[in-house]
């Protein structure tokens, strides 16, 4: 949210004597949640949703509602995430987003979405794929509503959190995954935000 403010015009609330980001946790079942623009999700591929769970992300989602969801890997993690969603939109089709989207434009091109481990694992590693040949690459897909407005967005087999979180704990890290992640990032932000 900081680089949000600090690369656009966006405003953002803060709190605290250090300025800190005004950010809020929300349960699917909590009223505050038709007050949040945006979700966003991680490791989504162990999560399961109850009935009334579904029956509130669907109605956020319909009534303009966005979610973002990273950080998910494999094969295992992807079919239960896709079992989970489709309990709240089974009519939804998800598709591979494309390059020409109007997403991967907003601010900044983002031709090619970059596949990002965590950081200890790259600190370790200098390897990408967090599940070997079960995660060979990133995904970004998404969800469309019927006039085509994005509603879900997923970045699977890879960790965009981690290029905006832990930018000050490897120089080689930030270099290597931060300009992109943010460039991803903030995209995403005003498309949902303008969409």
């Amino acid at each position: 949210m900081i680089r949000m403010s600090e690369l656009t015009r966006a405003h953002i609330t803060q709190i605290g004597e250090n300025g800190e980001p005004n950010y809020w946790v929300v349960r699917l079942t909590d009223a505050a949640l038709f007050h949040c623009p945006i979700l966003m999700g991680s490791d989504v591929g162990t999560m399961a949703l109850s009935d009334e769970e579904a029956t509130r992300l669907r109605q956020y989602l319909l009534k303009g509602g966005f979610l973002w969801v990273d950080d998910f890997w494999g094969t295992p993690a992807w079919v239960q995430w896709s079992d989970q969603i489709h309990k709240a939109l089974p009519e939804y089709a998800i598709f591979d987003i494309p390059r020409e989207h109007p997403i991967r434009h907003m601010l900044f091109p983002v031709d090619e979405i970059e596949q990002v481990t965590n950081i200890n694992n790259w600190l370790r590693t200098h390897d990408t794929s967090e599940r070997g040949d079960d995660s060979p690459h990133a995904d970004f897909r998404g969800i469309a509503d019927d006039q085509g407005r994005l509603m879900v967005v997923m970045t699977h087999n890879t960790d965009f959190g981690d290029t905006w979180e832990r930018e000050s704990e490897s120089h080689e890290f930030f270099v290597q995954f931060s300009p992109k992640g943010y460039a991803l990032g903030i995209d995403v932000l005003l498309y949902a935000m303008t969409h």
